[in-house]
């Protein structure tokens, strides 16, 4: 059995994939061009993924390929239906993260909301050694409590940042962007009214063709001049052009980014040049990396091999 891993230096050095070599002869690339996938897995039996591209050009010469395994949730990568035809199970890996990116959410929120960027300048270049005063609290800041917290996407992530926006004494209501999804202990509102009446707004739903781009020039200026944006979900939800423009111009107060449209960052994108860090906070992709979330990541992925190798299904997409 050929396992190889393609691009192993996305889950980080500081976590051991040796566990994969317990199926077979494994083979472990740190990275993975596109056109290099079609020689490095002509003789895999078994290929994980992250973000390299599985379709009929890289797949056609690997004869003997019977598992895809992502190292992630989404598989938007994977063209599903060339995998069906070939009899090629895929599977992916969800749950692991949610802590992770919840507490990352938490941690943007208040770097804008509190101006620690702003303060932590302050007491570093020198003038509060200078100040007559004990205190310093030139910026205005808020608390969390008491504000309307609104969720975009009241999944596993969602949920969780609800749990903790409501601890922290916030009113938590949430749009579905399916229009499906109903919450006996949150309340359900419209578009217009998550971008009208938030306090903050946080993004934690899936990527598809109705959340393309949903926030825009027209949905940021519905909302509050005092609200900050957080998106951790994916880039392109948020159109980063629209964004710039609405901080430059004070639509709104301020924004956190773990994700952009487009990743790593194109060179044209204008948030680069957004220089005020005390509201606008950019991280890169990272919120789902804790140390502990990419260790549940390899052993979740390592178990659904194991599941396939015993003829048992776990987590499977084809």
């Amino acid at each position: 059995m050929n396992i190889v891993l393609l691009e192993r230096s996305t889950l980080g050095m500081d976590v051991s994939l040796d566990c994969f070599a317990d199926f077979g002869n494994l083979t472990s690339y740190d990275t993975t061009r596109p056109d290099q996938i079609e020689e490095r897995i002509k003789d895999a039996d078994i290929v994980m993924i992250n973000k390299s591209p599985m379709n009929e050009s890289t797949l056609k010469n690997a004869k003997n390929l019977k598992y895809i395994g992502e190292f992630a949730t989404g598989y938007d990568n994977v063209d599903i239906e060339y995998c069906k035809s070939r009899g090629i199970r895929v599977t992916n890996v969800s749950g692991y993260s949610t802590d992770a990116v919840a507490q990352h959410t938490f941690a943007m929120v208040l770097y804008v909301m509190e101006h620690l960027r702003h303060y932590d300048d302050y007491v570093k270049s020198g003038d509060y050694i200078k100040s007559d005063n004990f205190s310093y609290f030139g910026k205005t800041f808020n608390e969390l409590a008491g504000k309307r917290w609104g969720i975009m996407g009241l999944g596993n992530i969602g949920r969780k940042v609800a749990g903790i926006a409501k601890a922290f004494g916030c009113e938590v209501v949430y749009y579905s962007s399916t229009g499906s999804h109903e919450d006996k202990e949150y309340e359900r509102v419209s578009l217009d009214e998550l971008l009208e009446t938030s306090d903050i707004l946080s993004i934690h739903c899936p990527l598809t063709e109705k959340t393309r781009y949903i926030i825009n020039k027209d949905s940021l200026a519905k909302m509050k001049k005092s609200a900050i944006l957080i998106n951790a979900g994916r880039g392109p939800i948020v159109n980063n052009s629209d964004l710039y423009d609405a901080l430059v111009n004070n639509v709104i107060a301020g924004a956190g980014l773990d994700v952009l449209d487009g990743e790593p960052m194109k060179a044209d994108n204008p948030l680069k040049d957004f220089k005020d860090s005390d509201r606008l906070i950019i991280t890169p992709h990272m919120a789902w990396a804790s140390v502990e979330a990419r260790n549940r990541c390899v052993q979740s992925a390592y178990d659904n091999v194991k599941a396939f190798l015993n003829k048992e299904e776990r987590n499977v997409i084809v």
